[in-house]
């Protein structure tokens, strides 16, 4: 790789990084393109070089995140060291963990970066809306494949694992927002942990 492409590889991510950071702290409609910009000390003619629209950038951020969640906190959390059980209560640890970090950090619970997108964009932008759906049924997939495991090693009984899955993962998102509206990551810490025991019976 030469120096400038190295160059406009470090400007491209020094956009995707102003922008998660701003959209996340604020919301999507409050930052615009110049603010993103400013913080990425970048101009606003390389912005477009890379990224025919903000949704195209927002998209890329949600990429960039996903894959870091998906190595840091989803793949520590259900790492097969501990059986599949216990692992959401790993995850529920980690998760407020990492929320609690953040209210230290910046006065606030921000929640979940891909639940806040969703409420503010779904109705908004399609291909915001699909990117996040796409992300949600990743993460569920995990969780199937966890809830699998549980069933098959006897640790519980029969279930319907897609909609158990769904369901976990709803309860989840509906606690981080608990804790965005009451600005407590306490609450992730005593309502988290019962996602594991969530169960939904096999239908008929």
């Amino acid at each position: 790789m030469n120096a400038l492409t190295e160059a406009g590889q470090d400007t491209r991510q020094r956009l995707i990084d102003s922008a998660r950071q701003l959209i996340y702290s604020r919301s999507y409609a409050d930052v615009g393109v110049q603010a993103i910009c400013e913080h990425a000390e970048v101009k606003k003619g390389s912005f477009y070089h890379f990224f025919p629209s903000k949704i195209d950038l927002t998209l890329a951020v949600l990429d960039h995140i996903y894959i870091e969640f998906k190595s840091d906190l989803v793949g520590r959390a259900f790492a097969n060291d501990i059986p599949p059980m216990q692992r959401f209560s790993r995850m529920a640890e980690m998760i407020y963990q990492f929320q609690k970090e953040i209210a230290e950090s910046t006065g606030q619970i921000l929640g979940c970066p891909f639940g806040n997108l969703s409420t503010e964009m779904s109705t908004q932008d399609e291909e915001i809306r699909l990117k996040i759906n796409e992300i949600f049924d990743s993460f569920q997939d995990i969780t199937k494949q966890t809830l699998i495991e549980a069933v098959e090693l006897g640790e519980i009984g029969d279930i319907d694992v897609d909609a158990t899955a769904e369901a976990m993962y709803a309860y989840l998102e509906g606690v981080m927002l608990m804790a965005k509206t009451r600005n407590n990551a306490e609450l992730i810490k005593t309502l988290a942990p019962a996602v594991a025991d969530i169960r939904i019976p096999p239908q008929g």
